[in-house]
């Protein structure tokens, strides 16, 4: 080979390689801008989960707050030792759960077992009262109640009606109570009285 060929040779690889290495650069170029919108990427990602996680948090608190002090309120209107609720909001199963709990004296309890279940009748109604009141639109002003007092001792059944009748005037929910209570019934605007004759229910 003479010289003329041999620069020649000389020459074609180095073209060769100057086109590779300018692959390479642009690659690596490539490469880093990626990474760059990547990252950009996941930071926006990281900050609108940040941003969920406090609208998230705030949200459970209010709710709690809300919760808990509509349906304590209701069972120190009616008992003179009062049980508070307690509203945890959990994560299990990567989902989100409330927990709910009976606290007196610092002890917690789970509301299933407290005591003769009349605490319970009083949570329940109140929990429906305070799901009622964060409704936005707001449905209609009317509960059906299927005896809502029936594990509440008669001593503390006036209480509880009088509470269900303040509650009724004073956010204009008109309830329609079905019960064999005779203190409850003694507390309602209106009262129908029905039996069953061969299955069939009338109203007397």
């Amino acid at each position: 080979m003479n010289n003329e060929d041999w620069i020649k040779n000389l020459r074609t690889q180095l073209e060769r390689q100057k086109g590779q290495k300018e692959q390479i650069q642009k690659s690596i170029t490539d490469t880093v801008q990626t990474g760059k919108e990547k990252k950009r990427s996941l930071r926006q990602h990281e900050q609108a989960r940040e941003i969920i996680r406090e609208v998230g948090l705030k949200t459970q608190q209010q709710l709690s707050f809300h919760i808990s002090d509509i349906t304590s309120l209701a069972l120190e209107a009616v008992f003179n030792d009062p049980y508070q609720l307690v509203v945890e909001f959990v994560q299990r199963r990567n989902k989100t759960e409330c927990d709910l709990y009976f606290e007196r004296d610092g002890k917690r309890v789970d509301p299933l077992s407290a005591s003769g279940g009349g605490a319970v009748d009083v949570a329940s109604f109140a929990l429906r009262i305070a799901s009622w009141s964060m409704q936005r639109p707001k449905s209609r002003s009317v509960m059906i109640l299927d005896e809502p007092l029936r594990f509440l001792s008669g001593d503390h059944q006036e209480k509880a009606s009088v509470m269900i009748k303040e509650i009724s005037k004073k956010l204009g929910i008109q309830f329609i109570i079905v019960t064999h209570e005779p203190i409850l019934t003694s507390y309602a605007d209106k009262v129908f009285e029905t039996k069953i004759k061969k299955g069939v229910t009338e109203v007397l």
